[in-house]
């Protein structure tokens, strides 16, 4: 291995070292680590034959499944840059997202042309790799004759090119190197605490969170079972059938699982070692729930796309429910080890233990900026260190609580209100399954308080929510009004869409 490793450098080493163990299970066809290393390096060749070197952006518009991991693989052998697109983002946003980029190729499933065709229209040049339909060139791709000799690559090239949800105004390309990948890599090792013995199942997009979890169970040589998309049964099967021992899920999910797991009545769940879960703190009561069904199996990390997955971590140790574990469980935990986490004021001095500020932080695998746009890379890079945009506090033992995106910290006449503080307040009340909270522009207090609520029973109502309030919190704390709603929307990397919730309100007067 060279001394300055790039990505690929730890993944066709385990590819070669675990040649006849499973590495993939997709639907029902497991691929061992040979049959991987394989498939991606006729991949890689045809890619090859299309023009890709090292650094050419390639753009993946796949679901979840085999054919992603093995071009995933094929990309990181050429040393290419991958732009993962989460199929969730509309096709204008596909479209935008492979001119933006420069995608020299598109490797794209039959139902996804049309975001390309969409692209070539305004202007933009990919080839296209179709995978399925009557264009299908995969099966080709296959057949193709296998790449042995890599060619060189350097630690500096592009190796991703990430696009952030785009909640807010077009996605921005979040561009990492070789050299940041490969310590990214490295990091998720150390945490994720993940084994060979491991069995990892991952249900949500793999161009976001779980694709670096992908490179990490494969890189330690674990058995990686790959779902379309996040199916309640089909996670509670993959336990008790197949024994996957790590899950990866936002907390929504979880609270489904547990719902499912008592519904069952008999569920052996006793191969579940470690559920890694990201977005949001579990509410207390849902996670004494599931210490109680699957033990002390709950971890948390603190990323973004910017320096992802692993800022802080939670370990299994931290969630407790007894003692001072209440207040360690609203944290997202302290800085891993290869992160240094900060909490500064406007001026970019450092907060004080308990103070609220922007949370910034330091890591080898920070990006090396936004595609095509300097100033706001100016921006979020600072001195080395990334302005996450994130509210939070350090506590004197170094937990880091997040309370607020800045966007989003609530002014209701003249006052800050972090909506987490809110959140967790309504989120103890019974009855309440799941919570939100979001300001909406009010006449007279700037801002209005607005909860979303999911009921779990009929009891809970609108005005049972308000009263319960005025126990729970202060006056300026306390929502304006409640929307009761069958289920909280998401983003397509999973979070709550507090955007989408705002839209649901009359913006003129709530209360």
């Amino acid at each position: 291995m060279a001394a300055d490793p790039v990505l690929r450098d730890y993944l066709t080493s385990a590819l070669r070292r675990h040649a006849s163990r499973p590495a993939l299970t997709a639907g029902d066809l497991t691929w061992t680590y040979g049959d991987l290393d394989h498939a991606a390096r006729c991949v890689a060749g045809d890619l090859a034959g299309r023009g890709v070197t090292a650094g050419t952006p390639v753009a993946m518009l796949l679901p979840n499944g085999a054919e992603y991991v093995v071009t995933d693989l094929a990309i990181a052998m050429l040393g290419a840059a991958k732009v993962p697109v989460n199929l969730m983002l509309s096709p204008d946003e596909c479209a935008y997202i492979i001119d933006n980029s420069r995608a020299a190729v598109c490797v794209v499933h039959e139902e996804q042309t049309g975001s390309v065709e969409l692209a070539r229209s305004r202007g933009a040049t990919p080839g296209m790799l179709v995978v399925g339909g009557e264009e299908d060139g995969w099966n080709a791709a296959l057949a193709h004759e296998p790449i042995h000799d890599l060619p060189a690559v350097s630690p500096d090239e592009q190796a991703l090119i990430m696009y952030t949800g785009g909640t807010t105004g077009l996605p921005k390309g979040v561009v990492h190197s070789q050299r940041g990948m490969a310590m990214n890599l490295l990091s998720h090792l150390i945490e994720m605490e993940l084994t060979a013995d491991d069995t990892l199942l991952l249900t949500s997009p793999l161009p976001h969170s779980a694709g670096f979890l992908l490179h990490a169970g494969l890189a330690q040589g674990a058995r990686v079972v790959v779902e379309e998309k996040f199916d309640v049964e089909a996670v509670l099967d993959r336990i008790e059938r197949d024994r996957a021992s790590y899950l990866f899920l936002v907390p929504t999910m979880i609270y489904r699982l547990l719902d499912a797991a008592v519904a069952r009545g008999s569920f052996d769940a006793s191969s579940l070692r470690t559920i890694l879960y990201g977005a949001a703190p579990i509410v207390r009561e849902r996670l004494e729930q599931g210490l109680r069904l699957f033990g002390p199996v709950f971890m948390q990390l603190y990323g973004q796309s910017e320096a992802p997955n692993f800022l802080t971590r939670l370990r299994r140790e931290d969630h407790r429910t007894g003692g001072d574990g209440a207040r360690v469980l609203t944290s997202c935990g302290r800085s891993v080890v290869m992160s240094e986490v900060r909490v500064v004021r406007d001026d970019g001095s450092a907060c004080g233990p308990g103070e609220v500020g922007e949370v910034t932080a330091w890591s080898p695998y920070t990006m090396e900026g936004y595609l095509g746009r300097p100033s706001e890379t100016a921006t979020a890079l600072r001195d080395g260190w990334l302005h996450t945009g994130d509210l939070g506090f350090l506590t004197e033992d170094g937990y880091l609580h997040l309370v607020d995106r800045k966007k989003d910290m609530i002014i209701t006449g003249g006052l800050n209100v972090y909506s987490s503080e809110v959140e967790q307040a309504l989120a103890r009340l019974d009855g309440v399954n799941e919570v939100a909270v979001a300001g909406v522009p009010h006449p007279d207090w700037g801002e209005a308080i607005v909860a979303f609520i999911v009921p779990s029973d009929d009891r809970v109502t609108a005005e049972s929510v308000l009263a319960a309030a005025r126990t729970e919190l202060s006056s300026y704390k306390r929502p304006k009004s409640v929307v009761l709603v069958d289920a909280l929307p998401t983003t397509a990397v999973g979070k709550v869409d507090k955007k989408a919730l705002r839209a649901q309100v009359d913006l003129g007067d709530p209360s």
